[in-house]
């Protein structure tokens, strides 16, 4: 392949001049820069841009760890992100966390990265990050320079499902928790007990892990202790449809044995039987959001104020006791 002393050398210039032309950058004559540019043209030259990249010590590409690659709920974030870099010259990654350390920080492959994974830890991601390296975060708060977080506000869409609740005369509720080293889960269960506190009950907390499987199990174990709650809000989506599978094989029904909700608002939620009640947010928002957030640094140092998306409680029929409530 030619290179641009070939370039150099069929116009008649120096190597700084071909530069200059090929970069549109320096003082040269513009009969200078056409000759440069028809030298290349006949000798099919063209820059090498990871040799660029890697004089301006730039990548110009974002990296993207994320937990799972399929199903909607990655696939809306990544939609969202993968639209904003489209506008951009930048190109995009998605890396599983195993080739972490590799990517970005031994080979320097990515200019910042979007992390939405819990098994790379804290103190990794404030390790790796930089001011040459911002590092944003979806799924945790993690108070170090260079890291920022772009979270969901789950006080918002909570606090409208446990109203949904009372305001129907549940009182005896339960909460199904998801992995306890989640931030969502966290901030979901304290707001929810919060609430009940607040109006004087008490709430039954059973683990979970965020699966189909852990929500079947806390179903099974809750209907053998025989005292069933009115209403049972799970972490997420996934738990929430296990609970009511295994509510139907005891031949009980949400809601008229137990009242439902999940969170997340995937897209099996309204196929369920019945439809279930849940917290949606905009992930497509999410992740263009994080994307918006990482670009605006990157090519300006602008630090925006942290961004929480908005959450909102959605009613169907897994908790609707009182269907009059939705008229």
């Amino acid at each position: 392949m030619p290179t641009i002393k070939d370039v150099a050398r069929r116009a008649g210039v120096s190597v700084t001049a071909a530069s200059y032309a090929l970069n549109r950058t320096g003082t040269i004559s513009e009969e200078t820069r056409q000759r440069v540019l028809q030298a290349a043209e006949e000798l099919n030259y063209h820059p090498n841009a990871f040799a660029r990249h890697l004089k301006a010590q730039r990548s110009r590409t974002i990296g993207v760890f994320i937990t799972r690659f399929a199903g909607a709920f990655y696939e809306e974030i990544l939609d969202g992100i993968h639209e904003v870099i489209l506008a951009t010259e930048y190109e995009l990654i998605v890396c599983p966390e195993t080739r972490v350390e590799r990517r970005i920080f031994t080979h320097r492959q990515v200019d910042g990265a979007i992390v939405f994974d819990t098994s790379i830890s804290n103190e990794q991601i404030a390790r790796l990050a930089g001011p040459k390296f911002p590092i944003v975060v979806m799924d945790r708060q993690i108070e170090a320079r260079h890291v920022f977080p772009i979270l969901l506000d789950n006080r918002q869409g909570v606090v409208q499902a446990f109203a949904h609740f009372y305001q129907q005369g549940l009182r005896r509720l339960a909460y199904i928790a998801g992995a306890p080293d989640s931030l969502d889960n966290n901030e979901r269960m304290q707001v929810f007990l919060n609430e009940a506190a607040r109006h004087h009950l008490s709430v039954s907390v059973y683990p979970g892990n965020f699966t189909e499987q852990s929500g079947y199990d806390a179903a099974q174990r809750i209907i053998a202790e025989g005292d069933l709650p009115e209403g049972v809000f799970c972490a997420n989506d996934q738990m929430a449809i296990g609970f009511m599978r295994a509510m139907r094989e005891h031949g009980l029904e949400a809601p008229r044995d137990i009242a439902v909700i999940g969170c997340d608002d995937i897209l099996l939620a309204r196929y369920a039987q019945p439809p279930l009640s849940t917290i949606g947010a905009s992930r497509h928002e999410w992740g263009g959001t994080a994307a918006r957030w990482l670009m605006r640094y990157l090519e300006h140092k602008e630090v925006s104020p942290p961004q929480r998306i908005p959450t909102s409680f959605i009613a169907r029929a897994s908790s609707l006791k009182r269907p009059d409530l939705l008229e």
